[in-house]
C-alpha cells in the first residue's frame, strides 16, 4: 500500500474526500517527522514507538575497488511495534 492508497482507505472510513484524507495523512507524517527532527519519541498506544537512534562513524569498503572509507556518523529513525499491531499482524 501507498500513501495514496492509504489516504484512499482513510477517505472510506471516515467519511471524508480523499483530498482531505490525504491532507490527514501528510499531516501526521509531518508531525512524526518534526518531532523525530527534534529528538522526541512519538508514541502511539496499541500501534508502535517512532524514535531515533545514533549510528556511530565506522569504517567501511568500497565494493567495488576495495578501497577503505570512512562512513559519517548519523542518525536513524526506527519503529518498535506496540502490542496492538503485533497481536493484529499474528492473530
Amino acid at each position: 500500500m501507498n500513501k495514496g492508497e492509504l489516504a484512499a482507505a482513510v477517505a472510506d472510513q471516515t467519511n471524508l474526500s480523499k483530498a482531505q484524507a490525504g491532507e490527514a495523512v501528510d499531516a501526521v507524517f509531518d508531525c512524526i517527522t518534526d518531532a523525530l527532527k527534534k529528538g522526541q519519541e512519538v508514541r502511539v498506544l496499541g500501534f508502535g514507538n517512532f524514535s531515533i537512534s545514533q549510528r556511530a562513524a565506522s569504517t567501511g569498503r568500497n565494493p567495488q575497488t576495495g578501497e577503505k572509507i570512512q562512513i559519517k556518523a548519523s542518525k536513524q529513525a526506527k519503529f518498535k511495534p506496540g502490542k496492538g499491531l503485533k497481536d493484529a499482524v499474528n492473530g
